[in-house]
């Protein structure tokens, strides 16, 4: 069997609007964005080759990745996601390397650890999904279920499709009354991994109106009639969207130690 080839890139923006200069802050000892690519960079499996870079708009940022990796490129470009500047990226810098896949790891994601990515890489090239991505199944129906920030996917655990993703509640139990101790939802973990020509069909599609409707980019793609699949992580895994998280960060990497 021949070997496959992932691309792994990693989109940093610096001027974010809810956490300024985000990718450098640093978390347990290193740089948020460090811990991220390192992470990445452990990525490994016999029948498959990876490949780590991270994507910045910034001066700052290339400059600190430079410090300690070559594995950095710049896209100024004003884009509104970091899908799409992963696809100038890939477009600009890759693309005649020819890889299966290009997964999106986002830039705040320091306990992302490189076997779940592996084991995403897996799950894509066995399928013939367009798009995959990571879910982590909760058994909690607390305020994280009902909160607009934390997103929730309607998928079958039989064949791994994503039906929807959503900002509400979902799935709804009608029956439900008070007791949900047997049941469970799937919280949406935002790491996609992307054929080529998926990749570039979407970004070259104008938003769609559930997106529009929820801010959610992934409805583009099944707007689009793309196929999503959907594998489930047993990892810990918890974004940094606010300052305040870094301290919950770093109480799980030191737990790991």
């Amino acid at each position: 069997m021949s070997k496959k080839s992932v691309l792994i890139l990693i989109p940093a923006r610096f001027a974010s609007t809810r956490f300024p200069g985000k990718p450098l802050t640093i978390i347990a000892g290193k740089s948020m964005i460090s811990r991220v690519l390192e992470n990445c960079q452990t990525a490994s499996h016999p029948n498959i080759t990876f490949e780590t870079f991270v994507v910045t708009d910034d001066h700052q940022v290339e400059a600190h990745i430079k410090t300690f990796s070559p594995n950095v490129v710049r896209v100024d470009d004003d884009v509104i996601s970091g899908t799409l500047r992963i696809e100038l990226a890939y477009a600009r810098f890759f693309k005649t390397k020819q890889y299966d896949l290009i997964i999106n790891v986002q830039g705040d994601e320091p306990l992302l650890e490189g076997s779940d990515l592996v084991r995403l890489a897996e799950f894509h090239l066995s399928k013939h999904f367009d798009i995959t991505t990571l879910v982590k199944k909760n058994m909690n129906f607390d305020s994280v279920f009902h909160d607009p920030n934390k997103v929730k996917v309607a998928m079958s655990e039989t064949t791994g499709t994503a039906f929807y993703f959503s900002r509400a509640s979902i799935p709804f139990k009608r029956d439900a009354g008070v007791n949900w101790a047997n049941d469970y939802w799937f919280l949406h973990i935002g790491v996609y991994s992307y054929k080529p020509e998926a990749l570039s069909n979407f970004s070259k599609a104008p938003a769609s109106r559930l997106e529009d409707l929820e801010k959610l980019e992934q409805l583009r793609a099944l707007e689009l009639g793309m196929t999503i699949g959907a594998l489930e992580t047993k990892s810990v895994v918890m974004g940094v969207d606010h300052p305040e998280d870094v301290l919950k960060v770093e109480e799980v990497i030191n737990g790991r130690k």
